[in-house]
């Protein structure tokens, strides 16, 4: 005998979106953590991003919580050649964050920081890069990375451009 359970769609998207939320809080909480652990646990916490992006597609917050764990990922790892394939996933995975959630600020000051801190020959772009983070500051003008990025460049206007090291955008 077969028992086939039937789980109602709003209980299979809560679950794909507290897992998103839980892949989130271990982007956001790695800097807490001591160095060498870090990495492992941005690994666990882009497993469950990705995990809830595949179980539905058109979650927003899977997604940039993909681009969250893998950016600060690459943060503490630093670049290398090797590196050009996970710059390639982190625009795939905030951009379709902003396919399915155009006018999130978190989104938007994610990619702008992110444009801010490549240099051009990895696809940065600095002018769409505070663009993004100016219109981020004008859906949330408390968005405190947004505006924290922004002073930045005002401050080093004319000097060396940022590096991703540099940027926090991840947070």
């Amino acid at each position: 005998m077969i028992v086939a359970v039937l789980v109602p769609a709003s209980h299979a998207e809560e679950s794909v979106t507290e897992t998103a939320r839980e892949a989130l809080a271990i982007c956001r909480g790695v800097g807490a953590l001591p160095v060498e652990e870090r990495v492992a646990r941005l690994d666990q916490g882009l497993a469950l991003a990705e995990r809830a992006a595949l179980d539905d597609p058109t979650n927003a917050l899977a997604h940039y919580a993909s681009f969250c764990n893998r950016g600060k990922r690459l943060q503490i790892e630093g670049f290398t050649f090797g590196a050009l394939g996970e710059i390639r996933r982190l625009r795939q995975e905030i951009d379709r964050t902003l396919e399915l959630a155009p006018d999130w600020p978190d989104a938007l000051a994610g990619k702008g920081a992110m444009l801010i801190a490549l240099p051009r020959l990895l696809g940065g772009d600095a002018a769409e890069g505070e663009r993004l983070l100016r219109r981020a500051l004008e859906l949330d003008p408390s968005n405190s990375e947004a505006r924290a990025i922004l002073e930045e460049l005002e401050q080093d206007a004319g000097a060396a451009p940022l590096r991703i090291a540099k940027v926090g955008f991840f947070e």
